[in-house]
């Protein structure tokens, strides 16, 4: 008995996606809730696991979109109808163009040459051991196929129409190419919003410096006990998102959003955190950050950053922020302006901490200094919140104790 493999619904605004990857190999034995394939949205990269074991048979190759609810392959319960398929099936080696039959589940010998892929090759007399596949692993596509069949014979492998992306180091001296790549869902969807935010709100940022001494004091003398405690690391992080917390206690408005001629301001901070990950930028968020204490907003952002990038992260965990932190000072940034991430009115942009020189009781003095930006829509947020809002978050950094006292 076959059973059908469809395209699960990953979130009630997302209709489409991209199956990005094939995790298993058609023909390949698989257990139920075995990761089978990637689904890309223009939210979220998520692997979706089988729904029960069998002979996975692939319906629908790689970089192909697919709506919520489609077929894109099945898998053969009893094992027999994909096995005998695959052993009737031959695969053809593009390093010697050898063909021969792989035990169930093994790897070929060279890129694999997909059924569609297989098919044109045979109807156009191409011979698959000179077409140079631009599919995932080497894997030739029926588009490697028919670019093959436009192109003049030549002994060697024929290159595809749109090869991948060239680093500078693999272009020769004085060669002027250029590539081309498809968008992915999540950038497309990263610059529709970036360009939302632009284009609808008054955007305005303001800037300001904290010493960073007394946090970083504080890391290290508790750093140990609060790892042996805890099993994870205290960072930065925790320190900003509780910061955040009282400065939109003291300033609610800057976590309120314009919902038609209404402002709407919540009783609870929904604190997205910024990740970057292979795919694009995304923001988990932390509900009802308020109520967590720095271990538990520590062990939230590491777990939902590692699932983010590991493409197991849930939409729903993407979704109603009320606030957003950026750090761009992982990579280095000394300084930036952060884009609103809408609906919402205000966004923080974390740096790089830098030593500096700064006046303190009218010495001069080496301190660790970090820039804070508040990107903020002035529609709702005026200059003086804004301003005030930062200066809440500077004095509960530069004093740690006021975020436990809340003074």
């Amino acid at each position: 008995m076959a059973m059908d493999i469809k395209v699960p619904s990953v979130g009630e605004s997302v209709v489409e996606g991209v199956l990005a990857r094939w995790i298993k190999k058609n023909g390949e034995v698989v257990k139920a809730n075995e990761p089978l394939f990637e689904l890309e949205t223009d939210k979220a990269t998520q692997e979706v696991a089988a729904p029960a074991g069998g002979v996975l048979q692939i319906l629908v190759k790689e970089g192909e979109k697919v709506a919520i609810g489609s077929l894109v392959g099945r898998l053969d319960e009893t094992g027999t109808t994909a096995a005998v398929a695959v052993a009737n099936s031959p695969v053809v080696s593009v390093a010697t163009g050898a063909t021969g039959v792989p035990a169930l589940g093994a790897e070929p010998a060279g890129p694999i040459l997909m059924p569609a892929a297989r098919q044109a090759a045979a109807d156009l007399g191409i011979d698959p051991s000179k077409i140079f596949g631009t599919g995932k692993a080497g894997r030739i596509l029926k588009e490697d196929v028919l670019a093959a069949s436009q192109q003049p014979a030549s002994p060697q492998a024929i290159a595809p129409v749109s090869a991948p992306t060239p680093s500078l180091t693999q272009v020769p001296p004085g060669a002027r190419t250029e590539s081309r790549t498809r968008m992915s869902p999540i950038r497309t969807r990263i610059a529709e919003r970036l360009l939302q935010a632009q284009q609808n709100a008054a955007i305005l940022t303001t800037f300001n410096e904290v010493d960073m001494s007394a946090v970083m004091e504080l890391r290290t003398k508790f750093k140990e006990s609060f790892q042996k405690r805890h099993g994870i690391s205290l960072g930065f992080m925790s320190f900003f998102v509780r910061a955040v917390v009282e400065g939109l206690k003291a300033f609610p408005l800057v976590h309120s959003r314009i919902d038609g001629n209404e402002i709407v301001t919540p009783s609870y901070a929904d604190i997205g955190v910024a990740v970057s990950t292979e795919k694009g930028l995304m923001v988990p968020v932390l509900r009802n950050a308020e109520n967590l204490s720095f271990a538990k907003i520590e062990q939230t952002i590491t777990d939902m950053a590692k699932r983010a990038r590991d493409n197991k992260i849930h939409v729903s965990e993407l979704q109603g922020g009320t606030f957003t932190i950026t750090n761009g000072g992982v990579f280095g940034s000394l300084l930036s302006t952060p884009i609103i991430n809408p609906p919402q009115s205000a966004i923080l942009g974390m740096h790089t901490i830098q030593k500096r020189p700064v006046v303190v009781d009218d010495q001069i003095v080496i301190r660790p200094m970090m820039y804070l930006a508040l990107s903020y829509d002035h529609r709702i947020i005026d200059g003086k919140e804004a301003v005030s809002f930062l200066v809440r978050v500077k004095d509960c950094i530069e004093k740690p104790e006021r975020i436990l006292l809340e003074v």
